[in-house]
């Protein structure tokens, strides 16, 4: 059995959803404990089939059974435990697609889970939360959806517009920068960007940043590649303060950074 699993959604779903992940210990007889994820600016709605699964975020654990949860925007590692015969499927939503629906206000949601119901998914055909439920019909149904999104919504709105902009300056830019760039206030953006995201605009860099730390050090010989060039090559001050940024989301040091205790994605 495969714990960790990735399957991607078509070429125009992907402007929505980043990709759909898999953690499936539905033929297991023991817990899986102490899995840790990591932040990487997206958020989750996460389909739990099964028994249940135990998350622990930075304000709060959580006991997911069988169901249908949303997940805000994480600011911290997050600790999971898998109960056997469990099987968890995450659709990975990126930054604005939540803006895309005005109606909601996530500002203070964040580091949080809701349990919603099926009648609040936004999808026209029903999305099955059974462990037999098939990979295959979830991404025939995501598809279908966000294909059509994407059509209706052929331009980018202002919170789409900014993180266009951070990934195009590879995180190295300041909010006046981007406030001139779209010809709107500071105050403004980061205002909508909050609204939309719970996140600020600084944070959102910051976490982006991180990733990219993690994704270099986990891909590169420690060895050989040091912790001075990994800082200096994602534009912290120095050493000092890439360890500091590093500890203030994981806990440890990159020195003491276990990846195989992570689920770190395998998509590039």
């Amino acid at each position: 059995m495969q714990l960790y699993s990735e399957y991607y959604v078509s070429e125009k779903s992907e402007r929505f959803v980043n990709k759909i992940w898999c953690l499936d210990n539905s033929i297991g007889e023991s817990l899986i404990e102490n899995k840790l994820v990591l932040p990487n600016g997206c958020f989750n709605l996460a389909i739990v089939s099964g028994n249940a699964i135990e998350v622990h975020t930075s304000k709060k654990k959580y006991e997911m059974n069988e169901g249908f949860y949303f997940c805000s925007q994480m600011t911290n590692k997050v600790l999971v435990n898998i109960q056997p015969k469990t099987k968890v499927t995450i659709i990975q939503l990126h930054t604005w697609t939540l803006s895309m629906f005005p109606n909601y206000d996530l500002s203070n949601f964040s580091d949080s889970i809701i349990k919603i119901g099926s009648e609040e998914l936004p999808f026209k055909t029903k999305i099955e939360s059974g462990l037999n439920s098939h990979i295959s019909n979830l991404l025939e149904t995501i598809n279908g959806y966000f294909e059509e999104l994407n059509i209706s919504n052929p331009t980018k709105n202002i919170i789409e517009r900014i993180c266009e902009i951070i990934k195009l300056h590879n995180e190295e830019i300041t909010v006046s920068e981007i406030g001139k760039s779209l010809e709107f206030s500071q105050r403004l953006l980061q205002i909508k960007f909050k609204i939309a995201t719970g996140l600020t605009i600084k944070n959102y860099i910051q976490i982006l940043k991180f990733r990219k730390s993690v994704d270099q050090m986990v891909n590169s010989d420690l060895e050989k590649l040091k912790l001075t060039d990994v800082a200096l090559y994602n534009q912290y001050f120095d050493q000092s303060h890439f360890i500091k940024k590093f500890k203030d989301v994981t806990k440890t040091t990159p020195k003491m950074f276990n990846s195989d205790l992570y689920f770190l994605s395998k998509k590039r």
